[in-house]
């Protein structure tokens, strides 16, 4: 079981450990050559983060903790600024680009609560992947058999891995299909996607302006409430599970089981059951807006315009350079027009506005995070078509809350020594703290921490 953000500061303020000392093993498991670190990390911050662990120690014993993330080794997905350096995005089409000003927000926010920054973590590149392979730096694989080394999940791929493998205590994603869910999913991980205006987005690198967001990937339900707080610049007051006879969830009998493989169906279904022997209220609905996305984004919807919106001169200039499976789907948004944007506009919020109306009696949405086990990373390197058949299957169901400009957690559900599953625990906008609190009565349900 991973340790969690309170539990490493117990250490920290008892004299157990030290920040040094975090962040040194951090280091190691990252350069240990037998381990993932080369796949998961795009860049590593070995003397920077030793000397802000080394900061944190020496504020510590003055009395001084600045956060409950104070000294704690952190991994940041490499499309986040920082300051001094060019920010990749798992590409290579930038590696010319401007190094950048000054740091993102989020990384601000993190340095500022003392957070020791380990290094930036591989990911899709450019974010446009639910799958985590990338052609130029290499794929991690995800904890679960290795032996067979099957996909971590993207595009927040390294951001998985790296907190799987204790190469950082927690990492920052980003989720604007799942990216943050996903890797969660496969990698045995809690993950947060926030209702995406409570985290602002400036200094990273955008795939979709009206999809992103930006949440962590950690240990517990807790360890995510703590991130988000820190992100989103709020004070931080821990979450409380409700008394789970009082909680009522829906179930959509509406695509999300659709082409789900045999595990993660009985991972679910029996997570439902013991769920509903606890006293959970637990009813199966139909959402007929679910089956109606797919023709709502028929030219490409928003993440396809607005990617070839940014991307339109890179593409040109240098379509090459990119991974042929990201530009061919970022040329779909070149074919679009303005009317097909437009009412991508106009039909959201009235999508929105139904799936809310069924929503509103219960407490959140339940399904699987991804319907299947994580595939084999040479299968779909090997693939085209096993490849996007598999990009659209995991990314379906988190999608449906990013175009809802909703908020989710996945927790994982699954026995022990088995294939890792996410439960999805997902609501409408600005839900999280409501989202965070069922989640921790979830989780101390199925006895995940």
């Amino acid at each position: 079981m991973l340790p969690t953000l309170l539990a490493l500061q117990n250490k920290l303020a008892q004299g157990d450990t030290t920040s040094v000392e975090l962040t040194q093993a951090a280091l190691a498991r990252i350069a240990a050559p037998e381990g993932e670190g080369s796949l998961a990390f795009t860049k590593v911050y070995h003397a920077q983060a030793l000397a802000a662990a080394q900061a944190s120690d020496t504020l510590r014993a003055a009395g001084l903790a600045r956060s409950p993330i104070d000294g704690l080794p952190i991994s940041i997905k490499d499309l986040f600024n920082v300051a001094g350096e060019t920010t990749l995005a798992g590409s290579v089409v930038l590696k010319d680009a401007a190094p950048a000003t000054s740091n993102a927000v989020i990384v601000q926010r993190l340095i500022d609560a003392g957070a020791v920054i380990v290094g930036r973590t591989n990911m899709t590149e450019f974010a446009f992947s639910g799958l985590g392979l990338n052609p130029h730096y290499g794929t991690p694989s995800s904890p679960w058999d290795r032996e067979t080394r099957r996909i971590p999940g993207g595009s927040s791929s390294g951001a998985g891995v790296s907190v799987a493998d204790q190469m950082s205590v927690a990492a920052i994603g980003t989720d604007t299909g799942g990216s943050v869910r996903i890797p969660s999913a496969f990698c045995g991980l809690t993950g947060f996607k926030p209702t995406a205006h409570r985290v602002p987005a400036q200094g990273s690198l955008p795939l979709s302006t009206s999809l992103d967001s930006i949440g962590p990937l950690a240990a517990s339900v807790e360890c995510c409430a703590i991130l988000d707080a820190i992100l989103s610049g709020q004070p931080y007051t821990a979450p409380v599970a409700p008394a789970l006879k009082h909680l009522r969830f829906a179930v959509p009998a509406t695509l999300v089981m659709d082409d789900a493989d045999e595990h993660v169906t009985a991972v679910f279904n029996q997570t439902l059951t013991t769920l509903k022997r606890l006293g959970v209220q637990i009813e199966e609905i139909a959402v007929p807006e679910f089956e109606q996305l797919a023709y709502i984004n028929r030219s490409g919807g928003f993440t396809c315009s607005e990617a070839w919106a940014l991307h339109q001169q890179w593409l040109t200039d240098n379509i090459e350079a990119y991974d042929p499976r990201v530009s061919s789907r970022m040329m779909r948004g070149k074919s679009m027009t303005a009317a097909d944007y437009i009412e991508l506009l106009q039909t959201r919020p009235e999508w929105i506005a139904a799936v809310e109306q069924r929503l509103e009696p219960f407490d959140a949405l339940l399904m699987p995070t991804v319907p299947v086990i994580a595939p084999v990373i040479s299968e779909l390197e090997a693939s085209d078509e096993a490849y996007f058949a598999a990009n659209g299957l995991i990314l379906r169901n988190p999608t449906l809350i990013n175009f809802l400009d909703g908020c989710a957690l996945s927790i994982p559900c699954h026995p022990a020594g088995t294939a890792p599953v996410g439960l999805m625990i997902a609501g409408t906008a600005d839900q999280d703290k409501h989202i965070l609190n069922v989640g921790l009565a979830l989780e101390q349900a199925l006895g995940n921490n």
